[in-house]
């Protein structure tokens, strides 16, 4: 019976499985030292453009050299070089003026009708028609533009997404960046968005300054996949906009409410300068290749390696005692432990698996970390479109993003893993790391498109998000990291850590990897889904339309 089963997968398969499995039921010690070294205060939290950061990407650098991977970065180094923008509204210099038919001008005061925008730019003016694209949303059955010509026009969009698009098709089309791109591909020169009166629920309308971040290209400008964010318009802001249109603010809003809001030209021009205060940064992604027996096809593993830096000391939990002293400040380094240093110490414990499990995989295998993460996935963005490996070979990608590593894990789950092959080849690897694979817990969270994976997702790269499950404590280990310790000074390594769970976790990563790799086909889109088609395949058609 054993001999079958050897001779069935390969007497190889199973020595290197088992090879694997010894180096990371050891890996424990070897994940706790990488967190201690990537969770230090040294680092000062690891902010994409410190030198904080820049040490930790020497670490992993260092890290990438002793497993003897080849370097995969710029010049034969194991970093590749990522120029940063950000920029956020300046305290003083934007306008915006509505000039009607008739030659009256109204201006918009700010904080009360509109917020000024941002844009990587330190001002940028229009002067230009408007035109109202309700959600702006382009997808087989609806297109928000269609007959509608915005050339040259400031695009004016709802906030959100039509509510009856599924989570994860709403999330994409609810995103800012979706919204700017879609505008700016059909000839938009900038968006408005508007407030709606579930945001005036929530909180007044305010002119918090807008924030973003971007990479510069090797003409020194920032990248703008769209048309410029100009700034969002109140309630009030909206009703001045839309006087003398087909239909007023009132009549829309109750048309949006209702799920079918019109779409036309407004009457008059904007005329909007936004200024921005704008910082150029350095920063570097690392990567690493483990060499296939073909170069031409490459699975991605990635884990993002900044974090938030250090910021102003905030006081911890209050104290339930009624005549409590003052409570005493926390420290002001965001350490990072679980968000994501744990993602980088797994991406590489996984590659120390393939180098010890003896046996070269099929396809290459190249191990990310990225930079900017936390700026809006800004170093996976860069590097996906401005890949150090063929854009073609990219087959698949695999995101570890703060897996919660403090309980006793049984199943994972890999968001996305339905829309694509992927997701069989990680039920599969789920299995033989002894845990199960189980489908998104929190489809509210539309996690999807919210880490790394997604900038791969949006090249046509077909790609998960891993992250340890719900099951055996797993939904209150979250609700508790989220309540008490993301994006705070205690994510720390003074927080409860399970480095047995976290070498499990690094298994299951390794077996889908090796699964991905030697697989006897590339990862593909299923069938008819929604990203596969909005966004092809990098070198591949779908399940539909296999590769020529």
């Amino acid at each position: 019976m054993i001999l079958r089963a050897l001779a069935g997968l390969g007497l190889a398969a199973v020595l290197a499985a088992s090879a694997s499995a010894q180096t990371l039921e050891g890996s424990p010690a070897r994940l706790k030292a990488h967190m201690d070294v990537l969770a230090a205060d040294a680092l000062g939290g690891r902010e994409a453009g410190k030198p904080g950061y820049d040490k930790a990407a020497a670490y992993v650098a260092g890290q990438f050299a002793q497993l003897g991977l080849s370097p995969a970065g710029d010049a034969g180094s194991y970093l590749q070089r990522v120029p940063l923008v950000t920029y956020r509204t300046a305290a003083a210099g934007s306008g915006f003026s509505l000039r009607r038919p008739n030659g009256t001008t109204v201006a918009l005061a700010i904080g009360a009708d509109w917020a000024p925008g941002a844009a990587p730019e330190a001002v940028t003016t229009v002067d230009a028609p408007l035109a109202f694209a309700a959600y702006g949303v382009v997808r087989p059955g609806r297109d928000d533009y269609a007959g509608l010509d915005v050339r040259g026009k400031v695009v004016v969009l709802l906030a959100g997404a039509p509510a009856e698009l599924n989570s994860e098709e709403r999330a994409h089309f609810r995103s800012a960046a979706t919204k700017r791109t879609l505008a700016g591909a059909r000839g938009a020169v900038g968006v408005l968005f508007l407030e709606s009166a579930n945001d005036r629920k929530q909180r007044p309308f305010r002119a918090a300054p807008a924030r973003g971040a971007s990479w510069r290209g090797k003409d020194g400008r920032a990248f703008q996949n769209g048309a410029p964010f100009l700034g969002t318009v109140s309630l009030e802001g909206a009703a001045k906009l839309f006087e003398g249109a087909p239909s007023g603010w009132a009549a829309v809003s109750a048309a949006a409410a209702a799920g079918d809001p019109p779409r036309f030209s407004l009457p008059g021009r904007a005329a909007v300068t936004v200024r921005s205060d704008v910082t150029l940064l350095e920063s570097a992604n690392v990567a690493g290749l483990i060499r296939g027996e073909r170069t031409d096809e490459v699975v991605v593993l990635s884990a993002h390696l900044d974090g938030l830096g250090v910021h102003a000391p905030e006081p911890a939990a209050p104290s339930p005692a009624t005549a409590a002293p003052p409570r005493p400040l926390v420290d002001a380094v965001h350490n990072g432990a679980m968000d994501n240093a744990s993602g980088v110490a797994t991406l590489l414990e996984v590659g120390r698996a393939f180098r010890e499990s003896g046996r070269r995989p099929r396809r290459s295998v190249l191990l990310l970390a990225v930079t900017a993460e936390e700026k809006g996935l800004v170093g996976a963005d860069y590097f996906a479109r401005n890949p150090t490996v063929p854009r073609s070979a990219m087959t698949a990608n695999v995101n570890l993003d703060m897996p919660i590593l403090s309980y006793d894990f049984g199943d994972v789950v890999a968001f996305g893993a339905e829309r694509s092959t992927i997701g069989e080849a990680a039920a599969r690897a789920a299995r033989r790391a002894g845990v199960k694979l189980v489908p998104d817990h929190r489809p509210e969270m539309n996690l999807f498109t919210r880490s790394d994976h997604y900038r791969f997702v949006e090249q046509g790269v077909p790609s998960v998000f891993l992250m340890t499950g719900p099951g055996n404590g797993g939904n209150a280990a979250w609700d508790r990291f989220m309540a008490e310790r993301y994006h705070k000074p205690t994510d720390d390594m003074g927080q409860p850590l399970n480095f047995t769970a976290a070498a499990r976790f690094a298994r299951v990563n390794y077996e889908i990897a090796r699964e991905l790799a030697d697989a006897p086909e590339r990862a593909r889109w299923k069938a008819g889904d929604f990203f596969g088609g909005v966004f092809g395949s990098p070198g591949a058609g779908s399940e539909a339309e296999p590769a020529r």
